[in-house]
């Protein structure tokens, strides 16, 4: 929702950048058959370059799933961030993100 409606004029992105809508957001699709799907690039380069900076404070909680998780929690800093949602992330994945090797392992401590 932040997506589509943020940047339609400044009373709108007002209300939008409220902390009751940017506390918990989830940065994903779920189907129906209980697969979680990444959103579409046009729409994570948007959130990440355009309402990320608008918002990050807000955060307290995201809901990602494995192939944009990346992408979105290096983008900015999130200093309010006390729960994360990771879904469909393989065993490989998890090894390469929790290794203390990577940016993400150092994000989350």
């Amino acid at each position: 929702m932040l997506n589509s409606l943020m940047g339609i004029n400044t009373r709108l992105d007002q209300i939008l950048c409220d902390l009751i809508f940017t506390n918990h957001l989830t940065l994903m699709r779920s189907s129906s058959n209980d697969l979680f799907h990444p959103l579409v690039d046009v729409m994570i380069d948007r959130f990440c370059s355009q309402i990320l900076s608008q918002i990050h404070h807000n955060i307290k909680w995201l809901n990602l799933e494995s192939l944009s998780m990346e992408r979105i929690l290096l983008a900015s800093d999130y200093p309010n961030l006390c729960g994360l949602g990771l879904y469909q992330i393989g065993y490989a994945i998890s090894l390469r993100l929790f290794s203390g090797k990577n940016p993400i392992f150092l994000l989350l401590l």
